[in-house]
């Protein structure tokens, strides 16, 4: 799976589960200059590439996704969290060809992120958020 594939298809399941969820999220293919929650966005691409045979080559793309719900981990800031995080896993469990008709990807892990700081941009901007990290892993052999 190409990277340029994974992180189309991990913007596509936040955009998609968002509609399909009736919810305001803003989403973005990388980290957001400004964040408004909720926002999510991708934050990272990892890549393992085996060699099976002479001729045969497996590529598992990670990508970790940030969901970004609230200045802090408020009552209501974790029960849209929770409520969110239910309802993205069930949601994905059918959209395994999200990133192409012979590809697979779905998320593997989920943790929550209670002290998130957007250290990318310029100290005075910086915030602390309540936020989650999905791993979602993709796998094509090529």
């Amino acid at each position: 799976m190409t990277q340029v594939a994974m992180r189309a298809a991990a913007v596509a399941f936040l955009n998609d589960y968002a509609t399909s969820a009736s919810l305001k999220l803003q989403v973005y293919p990388g980290r957001p200059r400004t964040l408004y929650p909720p926002t999510g966005f991708v934050d990272a691409l990892r890549e393992r590439i085996e060699w099976p045979g002479m001729t045969l080559m497996q590529r598992t793309t990670s990508v970790e996704v940030i969901v970004v719900h609230g200045l802090f981990d408020s009552k209501d800031a974790a029960d849209q969290k929770d409520a969110f995080v239910d309802g993205f896993v069930a949601w994905a469990r059918t959209r395994y060809h999200q990133a192409g008709a012979s590809t697979l990807i779905a998320p593997v892990s989920i943790e929550d992120l209670p002290a998130y700081v957007n250290d990318w941009v310029p100290p005075a901007e910086q915030r602390t958020y309540y936020a989650t990290q999905i791993t979602l892993e993709g796998y094509a052999e090529t």
